[in-house]
């Protein structure tokens, strides 16, 4: 059994077990493998890429480059609700940075950090593509356009479960 108990439940690291015995050797599964992790935990925590790594037959180095160049993967556990701030140019110089920072405060994390509840995970970009409604933020997915500091305790609470 691999040293990966913490990542996930004892399903998921037996599941992830079978996928780096199916393709040992293979390194041209590389994709196919980080796929199918990121499926059984949401996402590829780092302390798979050594096994991943060692099963493929490829350096670490390689394997978190690729994870790192390709958007469909994350090193970072998924929330219930991910914001996501820009903070391009336009964003920025209309105050981005004062709703984020307002974000972070009101939620209690620093950027990239989950809530402990795993309900929130605040992120930033350089450009979410609609610099007509700077500063904007996503959340997951939607966009929250024109944002002032004073709106983020009004669109926060109405996550509310």
């Amino acid at each position: 059994m691999c040293n990966c108990v913490r990542l996930g439940t004892d399903e998921q690291v037996k599941e992830f077990e079978a996928v780096l015995e199916e393709y040992k050797g293979d390194r041209g599964n590389v994709m196919v493998v980080l796929q199918k992790t990121q499926g059984i935990f949401g996402y590829i925590p780092e302390g798979t890429l050594k096994m991943i790594a060692e099963s493929l037959k490829m350096p670490e180095s390689e394997i978190y480059g690729i994870i790192t160049f390709y958007s469909q993967f994350t090193l970072t556990p998924k929330a219930k609700y991910n914001i996501d701030v820009c903070l391009g140019t336009a964003c920025f110089v209309l105050g981005a940075q004062d709703v984020m920072d307002k974000i972070l405060a009101k939620l209690g994390v620093k950027v990239g950090e989950m809530t402990k509840d795993g309900k929130w995970i605040v992120t930033s970009c350089r450009c979410l593509g609609c610099c007509g409604l700077a500063p904007a933020i996503t959340i997951n997915g939607e966009v929250y356009g024109k944002m002032k500091v004073e709106d983020v305790d009004r669109i926060i609470d109405s996550f509310a479960d």
